[in-house]
Order: C-alpha cells, then sequence, then structure tokens
C-alpha cells in the first residue's frame, strides 16, 4: 500500500526529483518529430479527438467522480472513466483524487499541494508534480475508492492507459499519427489541465468569498470543457456541473446529461439555488480565511509605527495596564515566549478595549474594513461577521507588531 508523506512544514522547500522529468520532457520533445514524419488532416482530427476524448476523462472521471463523486455511476462505467482519464498520462487515479482534495483542504494556505499564490506560478502549474513529496500514492486520502481493487490495480499501473493509446495511435495511423495524433494532443492536454491549477487562482472573477483566490475565466472553461469556473467549483464542490448559471459554458456536463439519459451515470448533483444565489451564511473555516486575507490587506507595521508614537504621546492619558506595558516591557517581552500568560492576555484585552474606545487615527475602523471587503469581496450574508473577525485578526496583529517595535526602543535605550 503506497502512502504520501505529509506536506512540507510552512517555508520549508519542496525537493524536486529530476528524474520525473525525463518523460515529461521527451514528451515536449517528441512533438518536434513532426518536422519529420509530416502533419496530415488524420493526424489532427486524432488530436482532437484525443484531446476531447481524454478532456473529459479527466473533467468527468478524475476531477467531478473520483475527487468530488458529484454523481454516481457503475463499476464498471467508472473503470471506463478511470482508464480514460488515465491515458492522458497524469499518473494514477487515486493518486490525483487524493491530490487534489487535499488541494480543497488547504486551498491557497501552506498545505495546499499547488498554490501559485504561496509557491508562485511554475510551482503550480507543473513543479509540484515532479515533488519527492508529492509522487507517491496517499491511500489514506481515498478511503471511498481504496476499497475497490480495479482501481486500486489501476493506480499502480499509472501510464498503461496511456501507452496502451499511444500504441494504438501508432498503429492505426503510423508515426505521423503517433507524434500529432498523441503526442501533441497529450502535451497540450497537460497543460490545459495544470493551468486550473495555476491560472485559475490568478485570473479572472471572482464570485464567491471562498477563502482562496479560486476564480471563473471562460477562456479556461472553454479549453477545459468548463474547469474554468473555477471559483463556482471552491464555492460548492460537490456539483456535477460547474458552470452554474445557464450561459456559463460547460461541455462537461452536457456530455454527463447525454449519459445521464443513456442511464451510465444518475443522480447528477446540481447547486441549490441559495448557493448559486450566495444566500447561505459561510463556513466558519472561510470565514476565518477571508477575514485573515482582509487584514493582510492593511499594512500592520505602519499602522503599528503610527499608534506607537500616538501612544508615547497618550500614554498618560490610557489606563495602567498600558502603562505597565511600557514600565515593565522587559517582562512581558519575556511572557512573549508564552503566548497565553496571563500579563499578555491582559494587555492584550487592554490594547482592544483601547482601541475600541479611543479615536486612533492610524488604526482602521470597523467602517473602514467594511469598505475594504466590499471591493475585495462579493456581498454575502457572512459580510459583517468577516469584518468583525478581521478587526480581532487586526488588533492581535497590531499588537505583537507594537510589542516588537517597543523591543526594540527598549534595546536601543542607554
Amino acid at each position: 500500500m503506497q502512502t504520501s508523506p505529509s506536506s512540507p512544514a510552512t517555508g520549508a522547500a519542496e525537493r524536486y526529483c529530476l528524474l520525473e522529468t525525463i518523460p515529461f520532457v521527451l514528451a515536449h520533445l517528441a512533438c518536434l518529430a513532426a518536422v519529420w514524419t509530416g502533419v496530415h488532416a488524420t493526424d489532427l482530427m486524432i488530436a482532437v479527438g484525443l484531446y476531447s476524448l481524454r478532456m473529459f476523462g479527466i473533467t468527468a472521471g478524475y476531477h467531478r467522480y473520483f475527487s468530488h463523486r458529484s454523481f454516481k455511476t457503475s463499476r464498471t462505467f467508472a473503470f471506463i472513466l478511470a482508464f480514460l482519464a488515465q491515458s492522458s498520462a497524469q499518473r494514477g487515479i487515486l493518486w490525483w483524487a487524493g491530490n487534489h482534495r487535499q488541494h480543497h483542504r488547504f486551498s491557497d494556505t501552506d498545505k495546499d499541494v499547488h498554490s501559485p499564490i504561496m509557491r508562485g506560478f511554475w510551482h503550480a502549474h507543473l513543479g509540484w508534480f515532479f515533488t519527492e513529496q508529492h509522487k507517491r500514492t496517499n491511500l489514506a486520502a481515498v478511503p471511498d475508492l481504496a476499497k475497490f481493487p480495479e482501481l486500486v490495480w489501476l493506480d499502480r499501473h499509472p501510464y498503461l492507459p496511456a501507452v496502451l493509446t499511444g500504441l494504438l495511435v501508432w498503429l492505426l495511423a503510423g508515426w505521423s499519427g503517433l507524434v500529432v495524433g498523441f503526442f501533441w494532443s497529450t502535451v497540450v492536454l497537460w497543460h490545459a489541465t495544470f493551468s486550473i491549477n495555476s491560472f485559475a487562482h490568478l485570473i479572472g472573477r471572482r464570485r464567491y468569498v471562498t477563502g482562496d483566490q479560486s476564480r471563473n475565466s471562460l477562456c479556461l472553461a472553454l479549453l477545459t470543457f468548463g474547469e474554468g469556473w473555477h471559483n463556482n467549483h471552491h464555492h460548492y464542490q460537490s456539483a456535477a456541473r460547474q458552470g452554474f448559471r445557464w450561459y456559463e459554458v460547460d461541455v462537461s456536463y452536457y456530455i454527463l446529461k447525454a449519459l445521464a439519459a443513456a442511464n451510465l451515470v444518475w443522480d447528477l448533483h446540481s447547486p441549490p439555488r441559495h448557493v448559486v444565489r450566495s444566500e447561505q451564511r459561510l463556513r466558519r473555516a472561510v470565514v476565518e480565511r477571508a477575514a485573515g486575507q482582509l487584514a493582510a490587506s492593511f499594512q500592520v507595521e505602519q499602522i503599528a509605527a503610527q499608534l506607537h508614537a500616538m501612544l508615547s504621546e497618550k500614554r498618560a492619558s490610557l489606563n495602567a495596564s498600558i502603562d505597565e506595558l511600557q514600565d515593565d516591557f522587559a517582562e512581558i517581552v519575556e511572557s512573549l515566549r508564552h503566548k497565553y500568560d496571563e500579563k499578555i492576555e491582559a494587555a492584550r484585552h487592554e490594547l482592544h478595549e483601547a482601541m475600541r474606545s479611543v479615536n486612533l487615527g492610524a488604526m482602521p475602523t470597523m467602517a473602514d474594513l467594511g469598505a475594504r471587503a466590499d471591493a475585495m469581496f462579493v456581498r454575502n450574508p457572512s459580510m459583517s461577521d468577516i469584518v468583525e473577525r478581521a478587526r480581532q485578526i487586526l488588533i492581535d496583529d497590531v499588537f505583537e507588531a507594537l510589542l516588537r517595535q517597543e523591543a526594540v526602543a527598549v534595546a536601543a535605550r542607554p
């Protein structure tokens, strides 16, 4: 049984496995062989056909069925979907689903396997695929799939479907068919799929507050048969359709509807009306992450510096706890090693109260936070929760920055 190592700790460098990149590079170089084999109309039709068929395998198989179980089907058709998905040469079905589920649990945080926000565009686009940390299948992440021996077998032979597909194309269409029909479509398919991990968190529109940077893009949706409605998907992951509105083109969903009419799949899960309209309150985890983004949009160190100067002038008018914090700062600095030390918590509480009751111009008001939230997020029923939590986070961050700046000031005194 294969298991994957835990995700790297915050700031830990991921190790790339150069041997893993060799087949990837060779596949790109194989595309250049068209200079010698020529490019024929039949080859291009094979390329378009293979791209379309395998893109559906990725979107409906790897993603919507195995990763999110957004519809139901028989074990036979599930195996066909898995085989079709793996013919894209993107590793095994259990590996793909396990990593994708982790992406959703930790989207755009340090534990996300492919966040362009945390580790940059190229790592998210393809670099993570070649790391030591992510090359093994984490069966613990897919217990619902690991109980099927046929899927485990496929996962243990991740490139067999792709090899058989390439061999069949070569037998039917010769070398030009292999180069143009198979390799061209495979390479384009890779980068189209990878674009959802990279571009779909950087460009496009954010209709919903999801706590991450997922975005909707018509261009990516057309290229990937509907996967470009990525913000929709992160808002409601278990839907078989990712284009929530009638005008959001979702080719994979249209094919699934046709398959449902043929009774090959059933129970296609659709997003409820109140979800599409964003009328439901957000989960606590989403509120927390959105509030963190809102708080982080302010310059904490700059605010703290202004407050430090103001507090120095207003020290006599503030309560005894703030005076005690100044007079006995060495003790406070020492107690920082124990975050929940009573004195630190008392001082933090006093600072909270002072910032709420005293007119400190450097500190953003609730109105400031609300205006920034309106600019950053689409309006939703949990907006006041996000703003209030962001206020708390910002005060805590400013408090820590004040302590750091005061420590520097104390150390600089003769």
